[in-house]
């Protein structure tokens, strides 16, 4: 064993497996004193990472705990590892490929050896208890050679939620939304009418999305009512900040967008209808904001199923069905054992009112099928 690599153990050995301050100053102390050992350092942290998603961990699941736990410079740290790592790593999905992509390209700031030996051996010790996780694919479904490409529906449906976010008008934003869930269920349907016809079906396929706090128990809500309205099932994990919504690969991008969309949107919408609040003579109030939400997310899910709903007909029950038929039997071969949760906080009456009222402003009607 090489002097660097003992001098990278003792450190490990003092300090990864306690969780005291002074054993993590001791392990600081001996890699502050031997410059020659960061190689052999960075060498480990990259097997950490490694480990990491042998244990099914995903780089955007990492970044996310580790922005959650642990400070900026901590999460620069663990960025920069993971673009070292990935030339050494096997071929991934395009899912995996935009995480990497989506990386912050800041370097962490080089202090004095012992602030940043420091630094690393928090991060070591995050990284070294990860759990495992439940294992998604990381590759992309195999398309039938001759499916059309999605990529003209997606960006009208993404220009779609731009509008409705970047308006200040509530009812326009409800009624663009309205649209892009309608653009979206075409999507699904087109995709469940290919895939039936292919020689070779699909196979449901998972993704994590974070949920961040605070109020995650009511972003977690809305996210669900997003996946339920496209055909997919979201599953949430509160210790670890995400759900994994289980789905299609059509329908996980579309539940992607619109989730993200309607939570700029019911942010902004909270915040207006705070503003009123104020002015009114109320103080802004946690409870306020969560039982906001929470409506929100209630009515909402009620808004996407009424709009997806517009799309459907006899003849695509049974396409459907099987579909989603596939997609909950994946759900129950990943997740055996689940539990439900019922939300804290709601009780705010004025936040419920006026949340259900910013979901409800633009009632979506039937309108004829999109051509």
């Amino acid at each position: 064993m090489s002097s660097t690599t003992t001098t990278v153990e003792r450190a490990f050995e003092a300090a990864l497996y306690t969780d005291t301050h002074d054993a993590l100053d001791a392990g600081a102390s001996i890699l502050a004193a031997d410059p020659a050992a960061d190689p052999e350092l960075d060498r480990r942290g990259r097997e950490f990472v490694a480990a990491a998603w042998r244990r099914g961990w995903q780089p955007a699941d990492v970044v996310r705990l580790v922005r959650r736990e642990l400070d900026d410079v901590h999460v620069r740290l663990v960025a920069a590892l993971i673009r070292a790592q990935a030339p050494d790593d096997r071929a991934r999905g395009p899912r995996w490929a935009a995480q990497l992509d989506e990386l912050t390209a800041e370097e962490p700031p080089r202090t004095d050896r012992f602030t940043h030996a420091t630094t690393v051996l928090e991060l070591y010790r995050l990284l070294l208890r990860l759990p495992s996780l439940e294992p998604l694919d990381e590759h992309a479904p195999k398309r039938h050679e001759n499916r059309r490409p999605a990529s003209r529906m997606l960006t009208r449906i993404r220009a779609l939620l731009a509008k409705a976010e970047a308006t200040g008008f509530p009812e326009e934003a409800e009624a663009l939304s309205a649209k892009a869930q309608e653009l979206m269920a075409r999507h699904s349907i087109d995709e469940a009418l290919l895939d039936a016809q292919a020689p070779a079906k699909d196979a449901p396929g998972a993704c994590r999305i974070g949920v961040e706090a605070p109020y995650e128990q009511a972003k977690a809500v809305l996210l669900d009512a997003v996946a339920g309205a496209n055909h997919c099932r979201a599953v949430w994990n509160e210790a670890f900040g995400f759900s994994t919504v289980v789905g299609f690969e059509g329908d996980l991008e579309v539940v992607e967008l619109l989730y993200t969309s309607l939570l700029v949107q019911a942010t902004t919408a909270m915040t207006r209808a705070e503003a009123a609040q104020r002015a009114g003579g109320r103080r802004r109030t946690k409870t306020f904001r969560q039982s906001f939400l929470a409506a929100y997310a209630h009515r909402i899910g009620d808004r996407l199923a009424r709009a997806a709903g517009t799309q459907m007909t006899d003849d695509l029950l049974p396409v459907l069905a099987t579909r989603e038929v596939a997609v909950t039997d994946r759900v129950d071969a990943m997740f055996p054992e689940t539990t439900t949760t019922r939300l804290r906080g709601v009780t705010d009456e004025a936040g419920w009112t006026e949340g259900a009222e910013a979901a409800d402003r633009a009632q979506v009607r039937a309108r004829p099928p999109l051509d």
